[in-house]
């Protein structure tokens, strides 16, 4: 059991009402924003357990968009978010799944960029707007976004090291 400080428990300054359920969902999407590390084009985002059953109604939808957005957990935009992507002209897909997943509080965001690359992000919000990114295109990964974190993609192929 990982040891926490009031800090923790108190949370980031945050536009609510949920810190799971919009602060955290800000901080995973904003973490997919910047692993795909560039101008996003369109995104489909995918919500399950809790996320999927009462998401919408606590602004989780809109708090994943503000952080594709690059908004921080307490930037006063984020209740204005989807209208912000609309206006810059990101389309924005949004789907419920029954898929029973590890976490409750889960999400799966795929990224297509405007060069046309696709980056798949799947996080976790784990409560008091802490996350973790537990798969990256397809590979199992454990991305809290606490610390600085180097991530090297690149083709596996002959010749390449």
């Amino acid at each position: 059991m990982p040891k926490y400080s009031a800090f923790d428990i108190i949370g980031p300054r945050i536009i609510g009402p949920s810190s799971s359920h919009t602060a955290g969902a800000a901080r995973l999407a904003y973490l997919a924003y910047k692993l795909a590390n560039e101008d996003i084009a369109e995104a489909e985002i995918t919500l399950y357990g809790s996320f999927a059953e009462t998401g919408l109604g606590h602004g989780t939808d809109k708090a994943l968009v503000a952080g594709l957005l690059g908004m921080d957990t307490d930037d006063k935009r984020l209740r204005y978010s989807l209208l912000l992507a609309e206006e810059a002209g990101i389309k924005i897909t949004f789907h419920i799944s029954d898929e029973e997943r590890e976490h409750p509080n889960t999400v799966k965001i795929r990224i297509i960029g405007t060069s046309g690359d696709i980056t798949e992000v799947v996080g976790e919000s784990l409560g008091g707007a802490m996350v973790q990114i537990v798969n990256l295109n397809g590979m199992s990964v454990r991305i809290s976004g606490e610390y600085p974190t180097l991530v090297v993609m690149y083709e596996d192929r002959p010749g390449v090291i």
